[in-house]
């Protein structure tokens, strides 16, 4: 099945311009892309031969702030994928409350495939390609799939040499002897997990939910390891080849253990070893997809048990596939509200760095959650009276996306833009 993110971003605002009454014109200009940079960058690998590789860089929009988003390495990037993940990150952005529009940058690449010295240097390339329309006032990246913070570190040094002054606030996500922030590795798995104690409150469940997580990487480990501390019993974990099942609840730091020293889940004493794609039929009261984008499609959404979803990937259902489940009465916490973490400690990163003042792990944890609590309630809340006013078959992602396109839509408005 051929996924065009683009489209279905273009889909969800088309379905919350319908709810809020936007124009026809208003539509078009919340859809249009401010600055789309793409090139092809070379290096010269460990053998002496030329590579060549296609990037983007997409800015969405700044209405409200700098452009803010991630750079992913990955095999399968395309423009419309990056586009439309700068398209996410002004709603995200908004509904966060924090003062950022959206960007997104992708390389395609499977950097697995790279040696150390040659990843330095593709990120030192890419770095040079997008340095002209970044900066701390103008556009702010960050990791995202496939890169962390010693590639950010390459990146605002190769940026800081075109440049020739020193910028910390220009790459987010850094390490902290660079100005990174206390409490960025673990921010968007441990936002998700703020997020799953809102709605748990929200619903009023006496009784702890049983949760399976899609994608172990980073966000998908930390939150399954705060929600395993915090009590939750979390009985399926999946990475791209297999998925560990045990109904009695999976020990998820040891199994993570595991999986770090051997490559995998297989031979981990407790539990099933299914493959990866079962996690879909595991019956539990929360399924947490955190892998990449389209995991939950029109011809795999009848394979889903679960009550409700918390999104920790971007874009992980695809339009027809949340209608669908939202027909079924499935509570979908959508992406821009779930995994929006992330964004907001780099944007603590980013105040950190103007201001030359850091903060303790501990004051970057609660700051996190007292932005992200109303973040929740304000969606909450939002998508309770649409449900009221039009229907009980609308998406809590319409109660999100009401509030974060409000938003955008007032400041262009203000900025005499619409």
């Amino acid at each position: 099945m051929v996924n065009d993110p683009l489209k279905n971003a273009e889909a969800q605002l088309r379905s919350v311009a319908e709810l809020i009454g936007l124009s026809d014109k208003e539509i078009k200009i919340l859809l249009k892309i401010d600055n789309l940079l793409k090139g092809e960058i070379s290096i010269k690998d460990d053998k002496g031969k030329i590579k060549k590789f296609k990037a983007w860089r997409s800015q969405h929009n700044n209405a409200r702030g700098p452009y803010k988003g991630g750079i992913r390495f990955h095999e399968r990037v395309t423009e419309n994928e990056v586009k439309a993940l700068s398209i996410w990150m002004t709603w995200k952005c908004a509904l966060a409350g924090i003062p950022f529009g959206g960007g997104k940058g992708g390389v395609i690449v499977d950097p697995k495939k790279l040696s150390v010295s040659e990843l330095e240097k593709l990120s030192r390339a890419y770095a040079r390609l997008i340095s002209p329309v970044i900066g701390d006032k103008k556009d702010v990246p960050a990791p995202d799939v496939n890169t962390d913070g010693s590639i950010m570190a390459w990146m605002l040094d190769e940026y800081e040499k075109k440049v020739k002054h020193g910028e910390p606030g220009a790459i987010t996500g850094k390490p902290l002897a660079l100005g990174g922030s206390k409490g960025r590795p673990e921010a968007t798995g441990l936002g998700g997990y703020y997020i799953l104690k809102f709605l748990v409150d929200a619903l009023g469940l006496e009784k702890k939910p049983t949760i399976a997580v899609q994608g172990v990487g980073n966000v998908g480990s930390y939150f399954s390891k705060f929600a395993h501390d915090g009590g939750y019993k979390v009985i399926a974990l999946s990475d791209s080849r297999n998925c560990i099942f045990d109904d009695k609840g999976i020990d998820v730091h040891k199994a993570l253990a595991w999986k770090a020293d051997s490559g995998s889940f297989v031979g981990y004493s407790a539990g099933r070893i299914v493959s990866a794609d079962e996690i879909l039929d595991v019956k539990c009261d929360i399924f947490v997809p955190a892998a990449l984008e389209n995991a939950v499609r029109g011809d795999n959404v009848e394979r889903i048990k679960a009550k409700n979803i918390i999104e920790m990937a971007n874009g992980p259902i695809s339009p027809e596939a949340e209608a669908r489940l939202t027909e079924k009465g499935v509570i979908i916490v959508p992406d821009v509200l779930a995994n929006m973490g992330g964004v907001i400690v780099s944007y603590f990163e980013w105040c950190q760095n103007l201001s030359g003042y850091y903060w303790e792990v501990e004051e970057v944890r609660k700051r996190l959650e007292d932005v992200m609590k109303p973040a929740f309630g304000n969606a909450w809340g939002e998508w309770i009276s649409l449900k009221k006013e039009k229907g009980s078959k609308i998406p809590f992602r319409m109660g999100a996306y009401s509030i974060a396109v409000r938003r955008v839509i007032e400041a262009m408005r203000l900025r005499g833009k619409i």
